[in-house]
Parts: C-alpha cells; structure tokens; sequence
C-alpha cells in the first residue's frame, strides 16, 4: 500500500478541483445501446439526465459522459466504428440537460474523437476522457490544448476487437507496457503545450488487460505515481471481477450487477495503491469504500509522521 499519492490541483477548463486530500467519485453514464453494464438503460435523453442528476444527488464530484461502447469486441478506434454524428446526437442532448438543471456540474466526456470533443467543450464541458491515451485520433491532443480543458489519459492494449486474443503478459512486463504507454501519452500531451497540471493518468483496467492481469496491475499500481500525475481507475463492474466470482455461481461469470460487493473490494485496494478518482456506475458505495479507505490512508499518514 502506498497512501502517498499526491496532493495537487486539477487544472480544468473553467476551474480546479483538489486531488489527493480525499478521494473523489467520477459517476458514470453511458448513453449508448451495447455498453456491457447497462446498455440501453439511458439511451433516451430524459432517462440519461435522469440518472445523472441521481447520481449528483448522491454525491458524484465528475460525471463522465460516454456515447460510444468500448467493451471487448467493439469497433471502437476503428474505420467501422461510431460516427461523431451519432455520437454526439446521443451525448450533447445530455450535456445540455445537465447543465441546464445543474449549471455547475463538473462533467467529463469520453472520447476518443477531436470533433466530438471539440463540441462538447463548447457546450460545457469541463475534461475530456480519451480511453486511447491520445492515440487513436492525432487531432485530439492539440483539441485539447486549445480548450485548455482538464485531460484523463488512459492506457489501452491495442483495439478492442484484438483484447480476447491478446496473449498474457508477465505482471512486470504488463506494469512496464503500462508504463511506457502513458509515457508516451504524456510526452504527446506535453508537444501539443497540455500543461501537467491539467491531466489525469488511467491505468485502463480491462483495456488490453486478460483476467488476472489485472490483479497483477492493481498489485503494482502505486508505482504509477512515479510518473507524477494523480490517478484515475475504473474497476467498476469489470468484467475479471465477475471471473474471479465464478466459484459463487456454479463456475460462471458473476453478471455486472452480482458484481457490485467486488467492485467496493476492488475501490478500496485502488484507494490503498494510490488512486484519486474512482470511476464508477455506483455512485453512493464507492463513497463509502472510499471514507473507509481515507480513512486508512489519514491513519497511515498520522503515523508515519508521528
């Protein structure tokens, strides 16, 4: 456990948020037909803004917007993958919705797309989540720099479509591949002029990531801090949880919803191996998880300098 993660300022594109001092709570909503979690549960506005106020209401510091699935399989970072037309015919009805009821909500949007990001800064957008680290669409860094806007650079294995027949990784070579990706992510960030206040590290849980691979990250993560940017995990509903539940259901997978009680496990360890922001569909469980491990983490801290 390292409770040394770091104690800074996330520079925004109209404001900061403080990191480190307690862990925050990124909700998220999926506006999209095929998510594994929850697809087509808010693909129509109203339930989509629905749900998000909720989550507000039950605590989520960020929301994080996506309107295209990235579950294994999909042709996400593809020629055959979503238009940014649909794409933001799905995402901007929301974002406006939002923000109309909730003028001060922080929300993220996930994309890998300039256009689509480039929209939704203009409508109000505070960060914007590229799940490819700044690869997919070259376009995307100096996007970004130009907004001025707050940066979540997640590291991705290859493309969706490859993930089920990726071969494993030893756990050091799988630290070291995550750790060269977002390297070079930073270094992309850094040539577009994104200042290193403005972004956000994802070690990309399940993205290029086979079952127990990512035990073998979570286990390591704290040595991400190294690259001396806070960090963001999405662990929630995995679907490696479910695996490792199988023992409890007759030898298969636990469904993303009998995954709830391993995903608060999963937030307490990332807290523990130093995470800032947990990404979440759970909203009001991950606050808890993280009170607790806060909490571990104060401790630690009050004896270390004692």
């Amino acid at each position: 456990m390292s409770p040394l993660r770091p104690i800074t300022e996330w520079h925004l594109r109209t404001r900061h948020l403080s990191l480190g001092s307690r862990t925050l709570i990124c909700g998220v909503v999926n506006i999209t037909p095929d998510s594994f979690s929850d697809g087509n549960l808010f693909l129509v506005p109203d339930k989509a803004i629905s749900h998000a106020l909720q989550l507000i209401d039950e605590g989520a510091d960020i929301l994080d917007l996506g309107a295209e699935s990235t579950r294994p399989e999909s042709k996400a970072g593809t020629t055959a993958a979503l238009t940014t037309e649909e794409e933001q015919s799905r995402l901007l009805p929301v974002l406006e919705g939002i923000l109309k009821v909730r003028p001060d909500a922080i929300i993220s949007i996930d994309t890998y797309k300039a256009p689509t990001a480039r929209a939704a800064l203009l409508a109000g957008a505070e960060i914007i989540n590229d799940v490819s680290g700044f690869i997919w669409d070259p376009a995307m860094p100096a996007c970004c720099a130009k907004a001025q806007c707050g940066v979540i650079l997640m590291h991705t294995r290859g493309l969706p479509h490859e993930w089920r027949t990726q071969p494993q990784l030893p756990p050091d070579d799988l630290l070291q591949l995550v750790r060269n990706g977002l390297t070079e992510s930073l270094a992309i960030a850094h040539a577009a002029g994104i200042p290193p206040e403005a972004i956000v590290l994802d070690p990309g849980y399940g993205f290029g990531k086979r079952l127990n691979e990512n035990f073998s990250l979570l286990a390591q993560q704290s040595l991400l801090l190294e690259l001396n940017r806070p960090l963001l995990v999405g662990l929630s509903r995995k679907s490696f949880l479910g695996h490792t539940l199988a023992p409890l259901y007759a030898g298969t997978p636990g469904s993303p919803k009998q995954r709830e009680t391993a995903t608060i496990a999963a937030h307490t360890a990332a807290i523990l191996h130093g995470a800032s922001i947990i990404r979440t569909h759970s909203v009001r469980p991950a606050i808890e998880a993280a009170l607790i491990a806060d909490a571990i983490i104060a401790a630690t801290k009050n004896r270390l300098d004692g």
